[in-house]
């Protein structure tokens, strides 16, 4: 290979908009960082951060139950349009909206008017460090620096400069604040320096959030200029800054002992303190797992905005699949990452920043698992095992059935099923369950160990199919009705309506699996499961996207539900059911871009990798580098033209390009599926598979490659490649060299 990597990215100019601030984060906080030297700023985030409303009762699931044997009877009759009706009458009612919290401002005064000296000319480099999750911006002998700890829960900043003057302060004045939001500030002098606290109550509400933020100073003076403070001649500034939510009031008397119980430790360094404790766990974690594309070093070098700016390539790939693992894990701890990440400037963020279920929360986690992030599986299973109660509602309200039924959009308080409109009958799809645990399964079947919350969730799933499983066609085949494949509609009828693919596939998936965990209830689940109905091919030869006769496929639409079964599952795939992928194929051939949705592209991309598709890999992979969907930052937009801030391209682009090159199940490996010509050549190093086993895989431009296995249990898996297939019989602790062709 051509040299290492680049884990980082890096601009020549500060960030002018929001959308372009590098990115820092633990899970829990969010930072983002301008970098500007005379008027630097830090916006604040937290995932608890969603604004309340009043509530009057409509955050709850529908009380349908007892309206669903009727409609069933009607649209098993053929009524194509009964479901329209299958509501309690409410509008439409978006989960509540993720929200930044205030922006930390560091205003230096122009020049002439301290001692604090500097030149706006001078160079200029932001960056921000993959590997320790730091940013920093440099000029003139400024300095500032920020990152968030996972091992402290706390937002640092070090600023330094020769002659330091500033004012300091906690502004909550961000795009699109409820004019009704009370904030009240405080500002005390303390022996470090000062302790400045913005308190902001919801309208309305009783809810709140505060910040505080600890400023230790290291010479100079520090006055107080409310709503902040002002420094003057200081040689450095260190800032601590969390932020609560919370009922009543905060005890900022506590919260300021805790903070500065974080510079009691003797170290006479107190930002490298906080630094090393932090990168013994993110940079731990960053670094399991590398891709090496062999880029040019020239490029390599390039600040992210010109590599975008540029045609692609190897370079390009290297940093974005280093920067999507960086911010995948940067966003997950408390919860997994909403649509916006962790981050968002504006109070008005795009689908509420919420997590939305039925295909982009599964699309951003996708290479936990085989990228070795199980921090970000954790944070996953820490959303879906908080919720199941509500999901318990949802599947007795609207279904009057046991179990749980997972709903389409959560803003990660409450699972309970009420974002829903006759467009979006989102509270028909029953798939989401399964969809939502089958990532839990992926890291179960890695690390070897089944977590028992996950085995006791599955057996809710597979409760509520038997009470739902009850209707039948004039075969005598199971019938899943109302059905719903998200968020398509047939040429021919409505919404709600019989059969989507994707529900036979997460019904049967489903059953099976809790009949492997659960052996005292297997031949029950696994008989109901082999009642569903198989999957219909059409007459375009296209795996049909509903099985029940006679509905017309609508292809132009950016989801792509019905291939459920290719991708994440392995219930269609080009070795055991090939006749099943040669209808995925064509299915996905006629599948349109409907409105350039990024998460349809990179979707696309991974059913294209699992189908052995270099060639529809690279196309999709196209219409994103050249969409114009990346910030500065490497965060991505939604549309193209960088049009709304959304993660799902940032996210999932690591896990096309780790999906393309190594694919695994329990018992099967198959190396390079679906190589673009535009990769001849890399290493992929640190992936797992579910087999456990960790991977490092070479490949060359002359078409040989190599893959060497560290197995962790002793197993016989078949291997795929390019040549073809064959047995491979691996041994705990001896490590295994493969040699193969590439093409």
């Amino acid at each position: 290979m051509s040299g290492t990597p680049v884990h980082g990215t890096w601009e020549p100019e500060p960030a002018a908009r929001w959308e372009d601030a590098f990115l820092s984060g633990n899970g829990h906080h969010g930072a983002l960082v301008f970098g500007d030297p005379d008027a630097d700023q830090v916006i604040v985030t937290h995932h608890t951060l969603v604004r309340p409303d009043r509530d009057d009762g409509r955050r709850r699931p529908p009380a349908l139950a007892a309206a669903l044997p009727a409609l069933q009877d009607r649209l098993l009759a053929g009524d194509t349009a009964a479901a329209e009706d299958f509501t309690d009458g409410r509008p439409l009612q978006w989960v509540r909206p993720f929200h930044p919290a205030f922006q930390l401002r560091l205003n230096r005064p122009p020049e002439g008017d301290t001692h604090d000296t500097h030149d706006a000319r001078a160079p200029y480099r932001r960056a921000v460090d993959f590997t320790t999750g730091e940013t920093t911006a440099t000029r003139a002998g400024w300095t500032s620096r920020v990152f968030v700890s996972r091992a402290d829960d706390v937002i640092v900043q070090h600023v330094t400069a020769p002659h330091l003057t500033l004012d300091l302060s906690l502004d909550p004045g961000l795009p699109g604040a409820p004019a009704g939001l009370r904030i009240g500030h405080g500002a005390v002098l303390t022996p470090e320096g000062a302790l400045l606290t913005l308190r902001a109550r919801y309208p309305g509400s009783d809810l709140a959030y505060t910040g505080v933020t600890l400023a230790a100073v290291t010479g100079g003076t520090v006055k107080l200029v409310p709503p902040g403070v002002l420094v003057e001649g200081a040689t450095e500034v260190l800032l601590l800054t969390r932020v609560h939510r919370h009922t009543g009031e905060l005890d900022t008397v506590a919260e300021s002992r805790a903070l500065r119980d974080l510079l009691a430790a003797p170290h006479p360094a107190p930002y490298d303190d906080l630094l090393a404790r932090h990168l013994a766990r993110h940079r731990t974690a960053y670094d399991r797992v590398t891709l090496d594309l062999a880029a040019d070093p020239a490029e390599r070098a390039l600040p992210g905005s010109a590599l975008l700016a540029g045609a692609g390539g190897p370079a390009l790939l290297e940093r974005l699949f280093a920067a999507g693992r960086y911010h995948l894990l940067s966003a997950s701890g408390l919860l997994p990452p909403r649509l916006t990440g962790l981050w968002t400037g504006d109070w008005n963020t795009a689908w509420s920043g919420a997590f939305t279920t039925n295909a982009n929360l599964n699309l951003q986690t996708a290479s936990a698992a085989a990228a070795a992030l199980p921090e970000v599986t954790e944070a996953h299973a820490a959303l879906v095992h908080r919720q199941l109660p509500d999901w318990r509602d949802n599947a007795r309200e609207i279904f009057g059935a046991r179990g749980a039924v997972a709903p389409s959009h959560t803003d990660g308080e409450s699972g309970h099923t009420y974002h829903f409109s006759r467009e979006y009958p989102l509270h028909l799809w029953t798939a989401g369950a399964d969809w939502l645990l089958k990532p839990l399964l992926d890291h179960d079947e890695t690390h070897g160990t089944p977590d028992p919350r996950t085995t006791a969730a599955l057996a809710e799933v597979a409760l509520f199919y038997e009470d739902f499983l009850q209707r039948t066609d004039d075969d005598g085949h199971l019938v899943v009705v109302p059905s719903y494949s998200p968020e398509n509609r047939p040429g021919n009828a409505s919404w709600g309506t019989l059969n989507a693919a994707m529900d036979l596939s997460a019904a049967r998936h489903a059953l099976r699996t809790a009949a492997d965990h659960h052996p005292e209830h297997a031949d029950r689940w696994r008989a109901l499961a082999e009642r569903l109905p198989a999957h219909r091919v059409n007459a375009d030869g296209a795996l049909a996207e509903w099985a029940w006769p006679g509905l017309a496929d609508t292809y132009d639409h950016r989801h792509l539900s019905h291939l459920y079964g290719v991708w994440p599952l392995e219930e269609i795939n080009p070795y055991d059911t090939p006749d099943l992928a040669e209808a995925a194929r064509r299915a996905l051939a006629l599948r349109g871009a409907e409105n350039d949705s990024a998460h349809g592209h990179l979707h696309h991309a991974l059913v294209a990798a699992r189908l052995r598709d270099g060639a529809g890999v690279a196309h999709a992979l196209d219409r994103v580098l050249g969409g114009d969907y990346f910030h500065a930052s490497l965060m991505s937009a939604h549309y193209p033209h960088r049009d709304v801030y959304n993660a799902d391209a940032a996210h999932a682009l690591p896990a096309v390009l780790v999906e393309m090159l190594v694919q695994s199940t329990p018992g099967r490996l198959v190396l390079l599926p679906a190589l673009p010509a535009s990769c001849p050549q890399g290493e992929l190093r640190g992936v797992r598979t579910r087999f456990g086993a960790s991977l490092d895989l070479t490949w060359t431009a002359d078409g040989r490659a190599s893959a060497r296995l560290r197995p962790e249990r002793t197993h016989r898996i078949e291997l795929r490649t390019p040549s073809g297939a064959e047995p491979l019989d691996l041994a705990a602790g001896e490590d295994r060299v493969i040699s193969v062709k590439a093409r």
